[in-house]
Order: structure tokens, then C-alpha cells, then sequence
């Protein structure tokens, strides 16, 4: 059974749905997505062995949005944190798509006593110059026309103000536009164990994911030298927006991992 709820935090009324039982794990949507266009499929599954609480972040899905405050991973990843704190889940595993793995990724790095593992699937990257050329060369000063998209239609079905779709699509693009990432140094700074999972036709760049798994402590000789803390998950068949269709994957992944 989904229950809803909404809770006050950093002056956001964050929409969130709980589902199952046992340790939790806080899901986060990807950008302009919400619960039900993101893990419809994941969090039933994710449910037969934890507690999956599944949060909307600033102005996606059923929560408002706060007109003066643009978006920043750092922003969201504090309202994750009070929201964390709000419930007393920590410290809580945390899973995030697209969007939502750079919050939880954010996270790791600015708040790490309220996570316990974190995961990034779909687009996992640190650095902007991780993505595709033609990703890099897609206009950022432009508000793309996204009407009647799966994306849309998922807002305008629970969103208080479906009027509000173009801020939320240019509040997006502004964060695209004006986040270069983090550095090496704060990548390998995250003690937190880390899995990334992402499609072979993704965003990113294999390369640069695997050189991200590094900087996480892994890519080493698991018979020698055992096997690290962070795992890596490369999807065959599967591009950035696919990913989140291999729920059944995911599921028998991500369990594994927040279990191991």
C-alpha cells in the first residue's frame, strides 16, 4: 500500500510516498520527473525487502515550487537532509536517477553521517565534460518546448500548478547551464560505499564514468585485492531515459548492493 504525505522543509512543502517495510531507502526523480515517471515500476519491487520513500523534489510533481529560489544541487541536497532529519531516517540509503543521483551524490560529500550507501543511475558523472559532444553542444540559454512529453504528462497529472511547467523546465536548464561539477578531490573524498549504474548508450561517457568508479576506490584486482566499497553497473542495450525501464535490473542490483 502507497501512503502520501507531505512535510515541511527549508520552507518546501516536499511531497513523499512510502511503500513496504523494513530499512528504508529514500529514492530521488531525475530532472522535470516525479515519483510516478521515475520509479513507478522500481519502488514496488524495491518494497518486498525495505521501506522505499520515494521524496519530490522543489517544484517537480506534487511539490510547490519557491518562486525566488533557483535549483543547486546544493539546495536540494539540503532539503533531502532536512527531510532525512525531519523523518529520523539516519543514516538512510539513497538512491537517485539522473538528477536525483548528483543530490545524492551532493549529499555523500556535504552531509555523510546521514547516508549509509548511496546510488547514482543513469548519467552518473561528476563533471559536465563527462557528457557526450553533442550533449555539450545543445543550446543552455534556450527553454526547450517540452509540452506533451511523457515528462509533461506526468506534471500536469499532479502537479498543483501544471502552469508552472516552463519555470520548472528553465530552472532546470539554468542548473545545467551553470554546474561544471565537482572535482577529483571531492570525488575521492566520499567514504560512503558508492554504485553507479548507467546505459552503454547514456549521456555519459563510459570512459568517464569508469574513471569516476576509480576515483570511488574501485576498478582493482577483486581476487588480490578484494573488492572495494563502490561498485559499477554499465547497462547493455539501454540509453539515459531507458534506464529507469530496467526496473527488474535495477531492483536485483540495487538490493544487492545495500545489503552487501
Amino acid at each position: 500500500m502507497t501512503r502520501g504525505d507531505t512535510i515541511t522543509v527549508n520552507g518546501v512543502d516536499m511531497y513523499y510516498e512510502t511503500q513496504g517495510h523494513g530499512d528504508p531507502v529514500v529514492l530521488i526523480h531525475g530532472a522535470m520527473g516525479t515519483i510516478e515517471s521515475c520509479f513507478a515500476d522500481l519502488v514496488p519491487l524495491l518494497a518486498q525487502a525495505r521501506t522505499a520513500i520515494a521524496v519530490e523534489l522543489q517544484g517537480h510533481g506534487h511539490t510547490r515550487d519557491v518562486p525566488a529560489r533557483p535549483l543547486s544541487y546544493e539546495q536540494l541536497a539540503r532539503d533531502v537532509a532536512a527531510f532525512i532529519r525531519a523523518l529520523e531516517l539516519r543514516p538512510v540509503d539513497v538512491v537517485g536517477y539522473s538528477l536525483g543521483g548528483g543530490v545524492a551524490l551532493q549529499l555523500a560529500m556535504t552531509e555523510p553521517t546521514l547516508t549509509r550507501r548511496i546510488v547514482f543511475a543513469g548519467g552518473a558523472s561528476y563533471r559536465r565534460a563527462g557528457l557526450h559532444s553533442d550533449m555539450l553542444e545543445l543550446p543552455t540559454d534556450d527553454v526547450p518546448d517540452l509540452t506533451g512529453t511523457p515528462w509533461h504528462d506526468a506534471y500536469v497529472r499532479v502537479a498543483p500548478d501544471p502552469s508552472q511547467w516552463t519555470t520548472l523546465v528553465a530552472k532546470n536548464v539554468a542548473l545545467d547551464a551553470c554546474f561544471e561539477g565537482w572535482t577529483a578531490d571531492q570525488i575521492r573524498g566520499i567514504q560512503i560505499p558508492t554504485m553507479l549504474i548507467i546505459g552503454d548508450a547514456d549521456i555519459v561517457r563510459p570512459e568517464h564514468t569508469v574513471e569516476m568508479f576509480r576515483l570511488l576506490g574501485g576498478g582493482v584486482n577483486g581476487d588480490l585485492g578484494g573488492i572495494s566499497r563502490s561498485r559499477l553497473a554499465i547497462l547493455p542495450g539501454t540509453s539515459h531515459t531507458g534506464v529507469i525501464d530496467r526496473f527488474e535490473w535495477l531492483a536485483t542490483m540495487i538490493i544487492d548492493f545495500l545489503d552487501s
